[in-house]
């Protein structure tokens, strides 16, 4: 099997169209077509549906058009492997992280580009729970989320241990208060992040235990958009505690103590279990391992 006819097929079901796939592959419409007709003849499966006004794959296209995406992957980590065998320290680092985890990211990712300026550092934003799969798929060689997977085919390192933060505007009722019983916030309106979380389900159920009702009036869809409507004091917020450090220093938030509601936050830095690591995700690990035991023996001296 040609991988240059898979990548034509690859490139047909992501345009929808054997024009504009032509036009991206600086190819003629009938050489992309005739590339597809005999990959589907070597495969002995009809891959596209060409009866309806759009392409569509047929179950035997989603089988291929998914192993095309996985050959389109090992090739980056092949091209990857052969630069950092010409050049030890060059390369290309993915990680992917959604938009509060790309925060722990940084302390890591200025340190490790002053060890490995060569090295091409991409963050993808992604919805954590798609990270786990994108790793196993090999679209990703090191993912940041919030939760354990708790999946054999991954290996998971805590790399930083937050909480959710309770905040009000310096405007709010509450906001002189340093702590709060639970049953106090049933009239308050919640601005909530509309992406499904596993904190999310915790806030839930400890409402839903105390009886007390949960108003989320208003979703919005980045960390941004809530901390900018907490400070204007159109409703309260939990959000992760690194994304409203810099707020509540320079007093624009409010945190107050829920008193029946702790919830600590581990971020956690996961990669493939079976599959090599390139050079620049293996020293990415070891950057990460390395501040890791520098924090604990700073927090070991300063407890004894």
């Amino acid at each position: 099997m040609e991988l240059y006819s898979l990548r034509v097929f690859q490139t047909v079901a992501n345009e929808k169209s054997f024009s504009r796939a032509a036009e991206k592959l600086l190819r003629t419409q009938p050489a992309v077509s005739l590339a597809v007709q005999r990959l589907e003849h070597e495969l002995g499966e009809k891959l596209i549906d060409r009866s309806g006004k759009e392409l569509l794959l047929t179950d035997a296209g989603k089988i291929a058009f998914d192993f095309a995406r996985r050959f389109e992957h090992l090739a980056v980590e092949m091209n990857t492997a052969l630069a950092e065998m010409r050049d030890n320290s060059a390369g290309v680092l993915i990680v992917g992280a959604n938009e509060s985890t790309s925060l722990y990211l940084l302390q890591h990712i200025v340190r490790y580009r002053r060890l490995y300026p060569k090295v091409k550092v991409r963050v993808r934003r992604s919805l954590s729970s798609k990270i786990p799969g994108q790793l196993i798929d090999g679209e990703l060689e090191l993912g940041v989320i919030s939760f354990d997977p708790q999946d054999d085919r991954l290996q998971a390192q805590v790399i930083f241990t937050d909480h959710l933060a309770f905040v009000v505007s310096p405007e709010h009722r509450l906001a002189e208060r340093s702590s709060v019983s639970i049953t106090e916030l049933g009239m308050e309106t919640f601005i909530a992040h509309n992406v499904l979380s596993p904190y999310r389900e915790v806030v839930l159920r400890e409402f839903q235990r105390h009886r007390v009702p949960l108003n989320m009036d208003v979703e919005m869809p980045t960390v941004e958009t809530i901390r900018q409507l907490v400070q204007r004091n159109e409703g309260v917020a939990f959000l992760p505690k690194m994304c409203v450090d810099a707020e509540i220093e320079r007093g624009l938030l409010r945190e107050i103590r829920v008193e029946e509601l702790t919830v600590a936050r581990k971020v956690h830095l996961v990669y493939p279990a079976r599959r090599a690591l390139s050079h620049a995700a293996r020293a990415f690990l070891e950057v990460v391992k390395g501040r890791e035991m520098q924090r604990e023996e700073g927090e070991d001296a300063a407890t004894s």
